[in-house]
């Protein structure tokens, strides 16, 4: 007989370290490396505009709007965070988002997020991150001449499927993993901002700021550098001490990672100067060879490699949780709702997890540019679910339904209405890019076909579970045979 049976229930093992290093984790990823030039150049855009300080700017004044563009960013998640950490007080129970939209917008709301995850969100999150650490996973190994896709796809394939088996291998490999790398990341971006601090100052030159800077594509990338701090929700139920430790975890994770986002950047700012910044393809890369040549480069190659192993060890870790909350309540899901009491996961859940997340990223690898597509693909369907938790904290506390003397989000109701708005508006922009490319790029046809199987093939699975739902409850309420 399996030891995996659905009366088994998740057991609270994690605790505030545990917590806040799978937010810190999972946040820094691979953006703070891929996106801070563009990130500059969009904060310091407004520079170049008649009447500013024209195109080389004021240092002081470009500096001040890089850091401002951070602190934006960090404010939203922040908020949001703390929306999170208000319901997740009240419902520590796995599953997370799933749990909230499902109590305060109904079942079919909570389906409804929970199949976008399962198909979309959590295997595009991952395969983009996994196609960033197979890109620097391949220059550590053999070099940064050319790129070849086929060796990158299995680099991330090999991720995937190692990073799963080590998280099925039971929560405490779980967890310490991610421990550990997040220590890694965090020691090495310390590295990085304490080597650009003591970097001579750049040549004048450095001070030419880019003049095709997109303010909206900063805050595009600023906020999919933030994203990550819902998924503490997903394994609310595995928290010691949830009503306490969950709003603390996601407070600290998201202050720290804000905080380390604003030094790294200021850094690089101070290192390389604003322009040089801005224009540079590879910044941290860049930076380390300016000290140690390059063997400072590959060193931070392998930084990124580690960086993004943390990222996706803990979407995976997160992620099964999820599926398992679906199986609890989805008739057509119930062999998903099993915990395996012997290692502590719900290893049915990871092991298809895996399987999809695989699925994705050989789709979307199979051509160059699976990064980008990915992380636009996701974003209308991640951001638009996280915008409804902004509701669902407003509708449940109108409702009275949250538990008493627990944390609630201050300035209400103003503060939950600004991260919807900001939601909202990743929502738009996300939208409007993937509409401005279908032309030119063959691989959003296979993205659309794909999300429309997903929204189709949702609408039956939710018909059906409806239907037995229904069925079930009949058969509850009918009287007994006397005989």
């Amino acid at each position: 007989m399996s030891a995996e049976t659905p009366n088994s229930q998740p057991v609270p093992a994690l605790s505030l370290l545990d917590s806040t290093s799978i937010i810190v984790g999972i946040i820094i990823g691979s953006t703070i490396y891929e996106s801070s030039p563009a990130i500059a150049a969009g904060a310091t855009a407004w520079l170049a505009l008649p009447g500013a300080d024209g195109p080389t700017g004021s240092a002081a004044s470009a500096l001040a709007s890089i850091a401002a563009i951070w602190l934006l960013g960090g404010a939203i998640a922040l908020v949001g965070a703390l929306c999170y950490a208000e319901l997740g007080a009240s419902y520590p129970r796995a599953g997370g988002t799933y749990v909230f939209l499902s109590e305060a917008l109904g079942r079919q709301v909570g389906f409804a997020f929970a199949w976008a995850e399962f198909w979309i969100v959590r295997p595009g999150n991952v395969g983009a991150i996994a196609f960033v650490l197979a890109n620097y996973a391949r220059q550590t190994l053999v070099g940064s001449g050319g790129r070849d896709r086929y060796q990158e796809l299995a680099l991330a394939a090999l991720a995937i499927v190692l990073l799963s088996v080590i998280n099925a291998l039971g929560l405490h490999a779980g967890r310490r993993t991610q421990n550990v790398l997040t220590g890694a990341k965090l020691l090495g971006l310390a590295a990085i901002v304490l080597t650009a601090l003591t970097l001579p100052a750049p040549p004048a030159g450095g001070a030419q700021l880019p003049a095709d800077g997109s303010l909206s594509l900063a805050l595009i990338l600023i906020m999919f550098a933030y994203g990550g701090w819902a998924d503490m929700s997903f394994v609310a139920a595995e928290v010691r001490d949830p009503e306490r430790n969950i709003f603390r975890a996601l407070v600290l994770g998201t202050l720290a990672v804000a905080g380390i986002y604003l030094a790294v950047n200021i850094a690089l700012a101070l290192a390389l100067g604003i322009g040089g910044l801005a224009r540079s393809p590879a910044v941290a890369a860049e930076v380390m060879s300016l000290r140690f040549g390059s063997w400072g480069a590959k060193a931070i190659s392998l930084l990124v490699v580690v960086s993004c192993l943390g990222a996706i060890n803990g979407m995976l870790f997160t992620g099964a949780r999820v599926f398992y909350a679906l199986g609890l309540e989805q008739p057509a899901f119930r062999w998903l709702g099993q915990w395996d009491p012997r290692r502590q996961v719900p290893l049915r859940a990871l092991l298809l997890q895996a399987v999809i997340t695989l699925a994705l990223v050989i789709g979307f690898g199979l051509a160059p540019g699976g990064f980008q597509r990915l992380v636009v693909f996701t974003g209308p369907f991640y951001w638009g679910f996280i915008g409804l938790v902004g509701v669902a904290s407003i509708v449940l506390r109108l409702r009275g339904a949250l538990a008493p003397g627990g944390y609630r989000v201050p300035l209400f109701p103003l503060a939950p209405l600004f991260f919807v708005a900001s939601s909202g508006a990743m929502v738009f922009a996300a939208v409007r890019y993937a509409l401005d490319q279908r032309h030119s790029d063959p691989a959003w046809s296979v993205g659309a076909w794909w999300a429309a199987g997903v929204i189709a093939s949702g609408v039956a699975v939710a018909i059906y579970d409806a239907a037995a739902i229904r069925r079930a409850t009949a058969a509850a309420r009918r009287p007994s045979d006397p005989r």
